[in-house]
């Protein structure tokens, strides 16, 4: 049997509590934005927050995309910064999140084996794309 991995995940304000339970349930360790800064932290810090903890951000928030593209031109301020970006309803993202934990999972795991250990899922109503 594989051992299935154990990954941090900092779920951002703006994400139902549910889909921390579907990732607590699935063995993940879960950090709550508002436990650890304000809910109405900037985009910036919630990002630097997530790399602090070296954790997967989770948010449906189109704004960090911009902060930490995987590839492209331009200032790159957060080279670690790994992303589930919720594009589905909110009351669909943890039953989405849910499916698709084998492939988050699996893609973490790819991640480590790089050298640059990124990963990006999207996650939307009807798709599950990465980007490596």
């Amino acid at each position: 049997m594989v051992e299935r991995p154990r990954i941090k995940f900092f779920i951002d304000n703006c994400v139902p509590d549910s889909v921390g339970r579907v990732l607590r349930r699935a063995g993940h360790e879960v950090i709550l934005q508002r436990d650890v800064i304000a809910r109405d932290a900037a985009d910036p810090l919630v990002a630097r927050m997530s790399e602090v903890f070296d954790a997967v951000l989770v948010s449906f928030d189109r704004d960090f995309q911009s902060l930490a593209p995987r590839m492209g031109i331009g200032q790159r301020r957060f080279r670690k910064l790994s992303r589930i970006a919720l594009r589905c309803r909110e009351p669909q993202a943890a039953q989405r999140v849910e499916l698709a934990m084998s492939l988050i999972e699996h893609e973490w795991q790819a991640a480590q084996a790089a050298s640059d250990k990124r990963m990006i899922v999207a996650i939307s109503e009807t798709t599950i794309t990465t980007v490596r």
